[in-house]
């Protein structure tokens, strides 16, 4: 494996060859790209790990934001998801039940005592950086996710990171693919590699159009296939720049918006089984209050094909697989198989028990993942469209659980916790989930069948209370601290 070639550039190309040429420097990268292709970002959101790997990569925050349109992201803003009206938030940052009578149960003892109180409160009692969402401020020492331009981000890498460390770019369009019982020999009967890998999107040139291995559709249990997407420019960007991405769900699906620096980007993710395209675009203009914007239409293909190492192709990116963006699992998985990608790579050579397991480590994390993405539809109540009951009559049982038991965060391990435990699992964050469509994994029966207090209220009392009194101290907190805009425009955009 001394000579890679990389097919394809984007965040996806880019990335990978800025993982590759950090932790093999003395090997020949090369990334070949499409000269004609044009891409324009409309703005991307992270999880929050890919700060361990902007890290693990040695780069400074302040080297690309400014180039990549990039802001802070510390949470995700749900609304309309359970029922029209209601929103709820999954933030980043750790859960903090210190001093609670029994971990995150306790503010479902408050909902005990308080039926009215709103789901969004779980995440302000839970999790200390939701003072910040709330008022809209930024703290550095919490953990965050970004807000950027990705196609921006994969230029920052290629000419800041990727080239001058050696990586060698060539532009030029792949019209011949040579192959023989290995895999690939040749591309374009001049480029020839130990390894080629696939960064060709959602056209998967090497392993699909090439390999032909097969794909596996993910479309019963995420029917969502298609999105409109727009750039949105700011009309107030003191208020309108946000700290937490904003998904609405609609008539047909749901609506993401992303605050990047210069502008807003925004989509309207939506399945072709319920609603035809120029409807889908009269929804979308009509969520957004306007029609006067350039709007692009992107076909998506949510799935992962059987294997992802196959002979001497590894796929990285939307070539590998997709799930719809909701929870930004877009590049989440370009930086996660990456890293099974090079830790299966370690060896003087890879055998295919190597390739094996690099397939067998990425279809897990992206089952868990699109499982986890299934859960915020599978526990909503919405059923006011053809769309919203189908998906409230869907037989989950079949098409989710007996696909196969889920490690992490799947909806296997969300109903195991409920129904045995009695409570939503700290280690994973179904519990914010579960909490902003109101499924309880205990109640007043139970406590009284599973406990020997003798008098529940004064307990239930007390939890809240402590619950309360720390939540006031988060907020205290939280107001020293600069709002998101005004710390952004002083440290990275000295405007």
């Amino acid at each position: 494996m001394n000579k890679i070639i990389i097919v394809g550039g984007g965040s996806a190309g880019w990335m990978t060859a800025a993982t590759l040429i950090r932790e093999f420097p003395d090997r020949d990268i090369t990334l070949i790209e499409s000269p004609n292709i044009q891409i324009t970002g409309v703005g991307e959101s992270t999880t929050q790990l890919i700060q361990r790997w902007i890290d693990w990569l040695g780069i400074e925050l302040k080297d690309f934001m400014p180039h990549t349109d990039a802001t802070f992201k510390l949470s995700v803003r749900f609304q309309d998801f359970y029922k029209k009206g209601e929103y709820y938030h999954y933030p980043f940052g750790d859960t903090d039940t210190t001093d609670h009578v029994a971990g995150l149960n306790d503010w479902w003892f408050r909902k005990i005592l308080k039926p009215n109180i709103p789901n969004s409160e779980y995440a302000d009692c839970i999790c200390p950086s939701m003072a910040l969402v709330n008022q809209n401020k930024f703290n550095p020492n919490q953990r965050f996710g970004f807000h950027f331009d990705a196609v921006k981000f994969g230029l920052w890498l290629r000419d800041n990171y990727c080239i001058p460390r050696g990586v060698k770019h060539i532009k030029e369009e792949v019209s011949s693919i040579q192959q023989d019982d290995d895999g690939i020999v040749s591309l374009n009967k001049k480029y020839s590699a130990d390894l080629y890998i696939d960064c060709t999107g959602f056209k998967s040139l090497l392993l699909n159009e090439t390999l032909k291995e097969p794909f596996i559709s993910y479309e019963d249990m995420l029917p969502n296939n298609n999105a409109w997407v727009a750039r949105v420019p700011y009309t107030n960007k003191e208020k309108e720049l946000k700290n937490y991405t904003d998904c609405t769900a609609i008539e047909n699906g749901w609506v993401w918006r992303t605050p990047t620096w210069s502008r807003m980007g925004s989509g309207y993710v939506y399945s072709d089984k319920f609603v035809d395209d120029d409807t889908a675009l009269k929804e979308f203009k009509n969520h957004l209050g306007r029609d006067d914007l350039e709007f692009r239409k992107i076909k998506m293909r949510v799935g992962i094909h059987k294997r992802l190492w196959v002979k001497n192709v590894v796929a990285i990116g939307l070539s590998a697989g997709f799930i719809e963006p909701l929870e930004s699992n877009g590049l989440y998985s370009v930086h996660e198989f990456l890293n099974y990608l090079i830790r299966n790579m370690q060896r003087e050579k890879v055998s295919q028990f190597d390739k094996d397991n690099f397939t067998y480590a990425c279809r897990q994390e992206f089952e868990n993942f699109a499982e986890f993405v299934a859960l915020h539809y599978s526990l909503s109540h919405r059923d006011d469209t053809e769309y919203w009951k189908a998906n409230f009559n869907k037989t989950w049982s079949n098409d989710v659980i007996e696909r196969k038991p889920s490690l992490t965060v799947g909806i296997n391990s969300a109903i195991k916790y409920r129904a045995f435990d009695f409570t939503h699992s700290p280690n994973n964050d179904i519990h914010y989930i579960a909490a902003g469509n109101n499924w309880a994994p205990t109640d007043k029966l139970s406590l009284l069948q599973r406990s020997n207090l003798d008098d529940i209220d004064s307990f239930l009392k007390i939890a809240s209370m402590l619950m309360v009194s720390k939540k006031q101290k988060w907020i205290n907190e939280a107001e020293k601290f600069p709002s998101l805009y005004q710390y952004l425009k002083e440290n990275y955009y000295n405007a």
